[in-house]
């Protein structure tokens, strides 16, 4: 049997390529995991504006360095997804990894059906108490993908 998947970060990103939340499951990486997240969309970018443009959200491995790997998920209304995990010797499997994103899409989406939340009615945006909710939700399914220790 695999390893679990351990996640380094999660990053929500708008369609206008603005962050919407990083999250580091990591101590004093927030930085390198912003630069993941920023660096991951030339390269979905590159794969969903090609010629051979797919129907399927999951976008599969975007790159890898310095002992992480960025996967990549585009939802139908073009809001990007950037898990990285560590670099290991394990095989990922794509089916994992996508039940990963579709639960992320759908934590995400939950807390952006809500009538009362209005995205960017903060300057924090989702770092706001407001969106206190959806980040518990996403530490939650990264604790059961095997994701270890959690930010408080």
């Amino acid at each position: 049997m695999a390893p679990p998947l351990r996640l380094n970060a999660v990053a929500f990103i708008s369609p206008q390529n603005h962050p919407i939340l990083i999250r580091t499951f990591e101590k004093g990486d927030e930085l390198k995991y912003h630069y993941v997240a920023h660096t991951s969309l030339d390269v979905i970018e590159e794969r969903t504006n090609g010629p051979t443009k797919s129907n399927d959200c999951y976008l599969g491995l975007l790159y890898a360095m310095d002992e992480i790997a960025a996967y990549g998920y585009i939802t139908p209304l073009k809001m990007k997804i950037v898990i990285a995990l560590p670099l290991t010797d394990s095989v990922v499997r794509d089916a994992e990894m996508i039940m990963t994103f579709k639960a992320l899409h759908l934590a995400y989406y939950h807390a952006s059906s809500n009538p009362f939340i209005r995205l960017h009615d903060t300057p924090a945006g989702v770092g706001s108490a407001k969106w206190k909710r959806f980040r518990r939700k996403v530490d939650e399914i990264s604790r059961a993908v095997g994701g270890g220790s959690v930010p408080s």
